[in-house]
């Protein structure tokens, strides 16, 4: 048995890959996915899929921190994580879709504290990433990196 394949059918299979490269800037633009630079413009965060859920690493620091760039997590409450370094720590972890709303934790290396968290996009280059204790919340504008 030959499987026919009409011709109308042919053009759209030969285009979709192109139609896939056009929408897939467009999608990424429109996701928190990506890397963005802190409020305070100290480092550049990397959100991605980790696994089931979504996080955010520090994939860069912009300005070197007190213990230069090896610094390490000292603030943490756990002894036995103080001597792993800050850059590439995963600070936002667990994070789901909630409507327009992501939820999950982010954790403070500069207080060793660690928050529950809102990060919603405002537009395709800002992200309000917000950190709550019980219903006080305080929150941060990061913009998307180039």
């Amino acid at each position: 048995m030959t499987l026919s394949i009409s011709r109308p059918m042919k053009l759209a299979l030969a285009l979709l890959p192109a139609a896939m490269a056009f929408a897939a800037p467009a999608m990424a633009a429109n996701s928190i996915l990506g890397d963005w630079v802190t409020q305070d413009r100290d480092a550049i965060v990397r959100i991605a899929k980790c696994g089931k859920t979504v996080c955010g690493r520090i994939q860069k620091f912009l300005v070197t921190p007190p213990n230069g760039q090896g610094q390490k997590d000292i603030h943490n409450p756990d002894r036995k994580l103080r001597d792993r370094t800050v850059l590439g720590m995963a600070i936002l972890t667990g994070f789901t879709p909630d409507g327009d709303l992501w939820r999950g934790k982010v954790y403070d290396p500069k207080s060793g504290k660690t928050y529950r968290s809102e990060v919603s996009l405002q537009s395709a280059n800002k992200l309000t990433m917000k950190g709550c204790i019980l219903f006080i919340c305080q929150g941060q504008n990061w913009t998307r990196a180039k």
